[in-house]
């Protein structure tokens, strides 16, 4: 079995206690955390994969790591390690933040701008693009590009929306050429 699969299926149990304790955005929230963590501390998922350390040391560490998460995230991350699974933690962060916003119609987006967007322009885009997918609302992650030159480019999912001045000379150039 892939990792995706296994840990859809570990986001699934997570996602169904969640849910029905009423803890989803708490939970969603605490998951973001744990992910932002490993990505910024890569040594982490390093020395929690390593088998010198013994399965207790490796409980503690986590346990210590993330004591101010619930009890669901902690008990999932013990099961996790438990089971010799550390490594795909940040992965079942991603499946249960999916699962969290398809229950809530949201869709998660990276709007690449030349300078930061505002809460307003943020907004016009979601409304904009949201039904574009199927959703109700967009969650933007603004990143700052300047080599579009001017305008916004969109990625959702597998979609991109390139409406960028960049993006626009690469099409006419390339129906030039072609």
């Amino acid at each position: 079995m892939s990792n995706p699969t296994i840990a859809k299926r570990y986001a699934a149990a997570l996602f169904d206690v969640a849910s029905a304790n009423g803890l989803l955005n708490t939970v969603e929230d605490e998951l973001r955390v744990v992910k932002e963590v490993f990505q910024s501390n890569p040594g982490l998922a390093a020395v929690l994969k390593s088998p010198k350390l013994a399965a207790e040391k490796k409980k503690a560490l986590l346990q210590s790591s993330f004591a101010g998460a619930s009890t669901y995230v902690q008990n999932l991350l013990m099961v996790l390690s438990d089971r010799h699974r550390e490594e795909i933690i940040p992965e079942v962060a991603d499946q249960f933040i999916e699962l969290s916003n398809s229950a809530k119609g949201l869709a998660e987006a990276k709007v690449y701008s030349v300078k930061p967007l505002s809460d307003a322009q943020k907004e016009a885009l979601s409304l904009a693009f949201a039904p574009k997918v199927g959703k109700t609302a967009l969650r933007i992650e603004n990143i700052t590009d300047s080599n579009l030159l001017g305008g916004v480019k969109l990625r959702i999912g597998n979609r991109i929306f390139d409406g960028s001045l960049r993006g626009k000379l690469d099409r006419l150039e390339r129906r030039l050429l072609g």
